[in-house]
């Protein structure tokens, strides 16, 4: 089996590794022109990059994860290479045209959007095997995030003024994700190590009325962003829904996976998540700056439990021991640190000029770690033995 064939065989392998790639060249870009050495070819550089963000790196996250975990939720065949090939296609056509085709906004439009209409139908096949109604809220998901996206093409047509209600509500369905499958896999994962270390106590415990909370004001908080309602309305909503996370969090052990950096990323991840939901919510109600929370946000929350979920599925789909390497350790440490300079940049303007570029290369470092250790694993065969779930 030839080195292409195999990264397309299975949906993660080429979605996340392009995740990866993505992520280092976009932000290099980035940073680059915030350094005044290029000038980037798109009207507006700062649109650009927060889209990228969201509708490129996240959106290849998550079709890299749910063409991956839906086949194991309901037994499902998986999609074929050709069927991967295809919409791997389709996304990195996205990329292409919403770079080089600014001049005209109706075909980048008609490009960009076909992505996650296609992923969708694909999942949907697959979670009509074996139809459970908490599975189905992930359409709802993928659907705000096609709307959320859709809003941002009408205002760069010049049809609509809601490009800023269309990157806020893409990042915060990427955020809903979060709480909805990070609350599901962090005690899932963190239970199972501890009962095969031999633990029988103080394990994980994960209400289901507190997950509930979460869960429901966090998709929530998205559908108010992109229905316009008022900070009013947005600040309660992410407040609580932040909260809840952050108090669902400190019941998963979290102390216990120290020595397990694959363990203790995760928990990190979802907790920076609620936090920027804590700060997004205080600075809709005039308390904190909002860029610095949705910062936090999108590196902390988003790059963070992306990189820990990608990193984890790439070495249990693969046959590899669950055991993150020193450089994949090291990635899952500097985003957290780069979430932190980001966030400074923006609540405090004295440090903007060195934190903003010291964020962007520690995130460039990250996921340049995370591909220095993993393109290996995600274009070579799978090991003769038995994987993890997603």
């Amino acid at each position: 089996m030839n080195a292409l064939r195999i990264l397309f065989s299975e949906g993660f392998r080429a979605f996340f590794w392009l995740a990866g790639v993505f992520a280092v060249l976009s932000v290099t870009l980035w940073d680059m022109w915030l350094s005044g050495w290029i000038d980037l070819p798109v009207p507006a550089p700062q649109d650009w990059h927060a889209h990228e963000m969201i509708f490129g790196y996240g959106a290849a996250a998550v079709g890299g994860f749910f063409l991956t975990a839906v086949p194991n939720w309901t037994g499902a065949q998986a999609a074929p290479h050709r069927y991967v090939a295809g919409v791997v296609g389709l996304w990195a056509a996205g990329r292409i045209a919403v770079w080089a085709l600014t001049g005209w906004p109706v075909l980048v439009a008609v490009i960009d959007l076909a992505f996650l209409p296609v992923l969708s139908l694909r999942i949907v096949a697959m979670l009509l095997k074996r139809p459970k109604a908490q599975q189905m809220i992930f359409l709802l998901a993928l659907a705000l995030l096609w709307l959320a996206d859709l809003l941002v093409h009408l205002d760069w047509m010049g049809l609509t003024d809601t490009a800023p209600a269309g990157l806020r509500g893409g990042l915060l369905v990427l955020c809903g994700l979060i709480m909805v499958l990070g609350g599901r896999v962090t005690p899932g994962f963190t239970r199972n190590a501890m009962v095969q270390a031999g633990r029988e106590d103080r394990l994980p415990v994960n209400p289901a009325p507190l997950a509930a909370l979460s869960i429901t004001a966090a998709l929530a908080l998205p559908v108010a962003v992109l229905a316009g309602l008022p900070a009013l309305v947005q600040a309660p909503v992410a407040l609580i829904a932040g909260g809840a996370g952050l108090a669902r969090v400190a019941l998963w052990r979290g102390a216990w996976t120290r020595s397990r950096p694959i363990l203790w990323t995760l928990h990190l991840g979802y907790a920076m998540n609620a936090l920027g939901l804590l700060a997004y919510g205080l600075a809709q109600a005039g308390i904190g700056s909002e860029i610095a929370a949705l910062h936090l946000l999108g590196i902390g929350g988003v790059g963070g439990m992306t990189l820990a979920i990608m990193s984890r599925a790439s070495l249990g789909h693969t046959g590899r021991p669950l055991v993150a390497s020193g450089p994949v350790v090291l990635a899952y440490a500097l985003i957290p640190l780069a979430a932190a300079l980001r966030f400074a940049a923006s609540a405090l303007p004295g440090w903007r000029d060195i934190a903003m570029p010291l964020s962007a290369l520690l995130w460039i470092m990250a996921f340049g770690l995370f591909l220095l250790a993993l393109s290996p694993v995600l274009w070579r065969p799978r090991l003769p033995r038995g994987g993890a779930s997603a």
